[in-house]
């Protein structure tokens, strides 16, 4: 079988499928909203990453419909030739401004965004410093640069410090997510820029899950920690709070100009289709309009990290709208998954090689547009489900 011979003998899949444990590739044949039809059952959702509830507003759909009549459904071409659209500049000079930047670049994708940005600004002899519990396309990012990776223990700054002090004679950027996406921690970003500034590295800020989430403007958790000069990169998502698909790299100008000359998932992918880059600015401008979502989401976050730790549930250092219920086995975790979604509740199971052994967890992850009564429906089922497995 040759080359193929792995994936004739990956069985594992198959085997959870017969189960009937396997919580992957679910088809939902509704919008994104606190209610989805999966396999013709209403479902609500608790595991969403659209925080601000506005992948179903009606502006944004409108905003997309426009520029498909206007611009046609894609570019046939990349940014850096045929492919750059007068909407592309649009939108990212919103994106830098709501940053606080001086530049922006737009990718068709937040994967894109951070391999075409960390493997075109890490050279040989450079080193690129990362949280263990960043997103994986940055590791990706760093391995398909030619720099040397460091990895330090999840916002740990005495071990960032251990990993600065060796590589003092460097080159160096530390890349960090402003809110890790199992854990629903915040970066410590203050302490971090300390360690900048004392080992003269630069910094890079994921905001893929902080962007629309934190600061009252939804800049991101930069922004809220009033650091955003501090950070040299800004890196984010439009498919979390805005609504649509896509990353953007923001930065000063020629940092920006560089990348536009030397990212090669920019210069060799297909732009991003008009209708999304619509979506995404139209999306700014409800986030702008209606300050009051990111509060309803704050609330509704609150709301539900105090009645989960009422009832025992455990989880961890969370404390944004990602909710992690720390389960444990891998066992038990898709039996809680299974149980919930038999009761009309999605969630998402995380297992390895998302998490370590033993610490698998259900990611919960909640909406500004959640409803009290949905939340209390929903903690219901984790109280009866978790109390029949022994959970809390």
């Amino acid at each position: 079988m040759g080359i193929f011979k792995k994936c004739h003998n990956f069985k594992e899949a198959e085997q959870i499928r017969k189960l009937g444990y396997y919580p992957y590739f679910r088809v939902i044949s509704s919008e994104q909203d606190t209610i989805v039809v999966v396999n013709g059952q209403k479902m609500l959702m608790m595991g969403s990453n659209s925080y601000l509830g506005l992948t179903n507003h009606p502006q944004v759909k409108e905003a997309a419909i426009q520029a498909l009549n206007k611009y046609g459904s894609g570019c046939a071409g990349s940014r850096f030739l045929n492919g750059t659209l007068d909407i592309h500049i649009e939108l990212e000079d919103k994106l830098a401004e709501l940053v606080g930047k001086e530049a922006a670049l737009v990718y068709a994708s937040g994967y894109q965004a951070n391999v075409g940005t960390l493997s075109a600004l890490i050279h040989k002899g450079d080193y690129v410093i990362i949280d263990k519990y960043d997103h994986a396309s940055i590791i990706d990012g760093c391995k398909m640069s030619n720099g040397i990776m460091l990895r330090y223990n999840h916002n740990n700054m005495n071990s960032l410090d251990r990993i600065l002090t060796k590589t003092a004679e460097s080159n160096k950027l530390i890349v960090v997510d402003g809110i890790f996406s199992m854990e629903g921690d915040i970066a410590d970003l203050p302490n971090i820029i300390k360690l900048c500034e004392k080992h003269d590295a630069s910094l890079m800020v994921d905001e893929a899950h902080s962007l629309g989430v934190m600061h009252k403007t939804g800049g991101g958790a930069a922004m809220h920690f009033g650091c955003t000069d501090k950070a040299d990169i800004i890196m984010g998502t439009f498919s979390k709070s805005l609504a649509s698909v896509g990353g953007f790299i923001a930065s000063d100008k020629e940092i920006i100009d560089y990348l536009k000359h030397h990212s090669r998932a920019l210069i060799f992918s297909a732009s991003l289709p008009p209708a999304s880059a619509a979506s995404a600015i139209k999306a700014i401008d409800i986030m702008k309009s209606e300050p009051e979502r990111i509060e309803a989401l704050w609330d509704n976050t609150h709301y539900m990290r105090n009645a989960l730790n009422n009832m025992g549930f455990d989880y961890g250092e969370s404390c944004t709208p990602v909710i992690p219920l720390h389960i444990g086995d891998m066992l038990t975790t898709f039996k809680m998954w299974r149980r919930l979604a038999d009761e009309g509740v999605f969630v998402n199971p995380i297992v390895p090689p998302a998490v370590p052994p033993k610490s698998c967890l259900i990611r919960c992850s909640f909406m500004a547009t959640h409803t009290k009564k949905q939340l209390d429906m929903a903690l219901d089922k984790f109280f009866v489900i978790g109390k029949e497995l022994a959970i809390i």
